[in-house]
């Protein structure tokens, strides 16, 4: 019973950091659309409109396991000044590569249907980055963490680096 309890809080924590990755991206979106040109302007609704599905869809799943869902933040620090197109462009490969690295947390953290659903948001992050930078990494949400525990406070998260 109570390896099953410490399953539960480490797929909680995963949980939780994974609907914070969500809030950033949502948040780095609105940025991304006040700035991106008008040929990729429905590429970047687009990823904005599934980060907040996703994000509706944490909320729900955090609930489901009787906890308090992480609040969004009510305004993120940037990695980078985003003035201009190339920049927002740079700012969505950014955000789709956390989104990424959370969710492969939460992968390892999970076990069947919600690991399957975690698979399938770091699949889509992981194109949505190649299609914004036009180029792949090898392992997607796994860049410079080697090592690293799923993240418990969020941190990962923020569109900071």
């Amino acid at each position: 019973m109570k390896k099953a309890r410490e399953a539960t809080a480490t797929e909680l924590t995963a949980l939780q950091a994974a609907l914070a990755a969500e809030h950033a991206a949502v948040y780095g979106y609105g940025v991304v659309g006040g700035r991106i040109g008008e040929a990729r302007r429905t590429e970047a609704r687009a990823a904005y409109d599934a980060h907040r599905a996703r994000r509706d869809a944490l909320v729900r799943e955090v609930r489901g396991l009787g906890a308090d869902p992480v609040a969004a933040s009510a305004a993120y620090a940037l990695p980078f000044p985003v003035a201009d197109t190339a920049a927002s462009v740079r700012l969505a490969a950014e955000l789709e590569d956390r989104v990424a690295g959370v969710y492969s947390d939460l992968v390892r953290a999970s076990s069947g249907t919600r690991r399957q659903e975690a698979a399938g948001a770091l699949r889509e992050a992981a194109v949505r980055a190649v299609r914004w930078r036009g180029g792949s990494v090898a392992f997607p949400g796994l860049a410079e963490r080697a090592g690293t525990e799923p993240s418990a406070s969020g941190a990962s998260a923020t569109p900071t680096a």
